[in-house]
């Protein structure tokens, strides 16, 4: 008999997939050798061992692994780190931080009982409000009526003078002439004597035009002074030297306009000299032609 396994026309079985039944072919094989025995084509999806094997072991694979709850033992090592680690800060950070602020709060006792008491303080800002309520009281002074002009050019004049608004200052030349005239003409005067009352003239509308814009600048002057006392009376230590950089800036600004006026008052005294040596030299040129014709009448005689 012919041994199953190694008989050529056996039936190969695949795996996976449906076998197909593999022809026989017929073939006339002597009387005395028996046909062999055929088996019968199992299914594709009859289970076997292997089969089963790789099924398990898919099934496993895919199968979720347990992992611990929050009471594991995850938590505690997580929970004694923590507390290691809140140790270590109390150790090296806390410490050092209390110092510090032990030494920033002795600092600011120092201050506020040396450097800045707050009776001091109070004592100073007592101060500067009787001051302003003085210099309140001693500004009013610069607002009293000193007009003394009766006739209404004089007055109109006189009024824009006394404005202290910088506005006015063109309307002035006009004012002036009404009140003091204009140059005489050509043939009523000498070239001489008109160019020095010309030159009077301006020089003493410049001084009243001067004089109002010094009066403008005094009031700005004035009212910053009072606000930088409201602002000394209620300002904090820390901010005094900013109002006392400003008050500064504002005394410098004030000498400013005080040599600007001073100037104005040498340029109305220059004026004034020169007037006086012109009318010298007018004089002498008068008496000198008197002279000569004094001479002339008398030597034709």
């Amino acid at each position: 008999m012919t041994d199953p396994k190694k008989n050529p026309n056996k039936q190969r079985r695949s795996f996976f997939w449906r076998r197909n039944t593999i022809p026989v072919p017929n073939i006339e094989k002597p009387a005395s050798q028996p046909e062999p025995i055929l088996r019968d084509a199992h299914k594709w999806f009859r289970p076997t061992i292997l089969k089963g094997a790789v099924v398990a072991l898919g099934i496993v694979a895919v199968l979720p692994k347990s992992a611990n709850g929050q009471f594991g033992i995850d938590t505690a090592a997580i929970l004694a780190a923590l507390s290691k680690m809140q140790s270590l800060m109390s150790t090296y950070i806390a410490a050092p931080l209390r110092t510090i602020n032990q030494y920033e709060q002795s600092t600011a006792k120092y201050e506020q009982e040396v450097m800045y008491p707050l009776t001091a303080i109070n004592q100073a800002k007592t101060s500067v409000a009787q001051s302003e309520n003085q210099f309140n009281q001693v500004s009013g002074l610069f607002r009293v009526n000193v007009a003394s002009a009766t006739l209404p050019q004089s007055q109109s004049l006189e009024a824009l003078l006394l404005s202290h608004s910088a506005a006015n200052v063109p309307s002035v030349s006009g004012q002036f002439q009404n009140v003091y005239g204009v140059v005489m003409p050509q043939n009523a005067a000498s070239p001489q004597v008109r160019s020095m009352t010309d030159m009077s003239d301006a020089e003493a509308q410049d001084a009243m035009k001067r004089a109002i814009e010094i009066d403008t600048l005094a009031d700005a002057e004035l009212n910053e002074a009072n606000q930088m006392g409201q602002q000394i009376s209620q300002a904090a230590p820390g901010s005094a030297p900013i109002l006392e950089a400003e008050a500064d800036v504002w005394v410098v600004r004030a000498n400013a306009y005080t040599q600007a006026a001073l100037a104005e008052l040498m340029r109305t005294r220059g004026m004034d000299l020169a007037n006086q040596s012109a009318r010298a030299k007018l004089a002498t040129t008068d008496n000198t032609t008197n002279n000569d014709l004094i001479n002339g009448a008398l030597t034709n005689r």
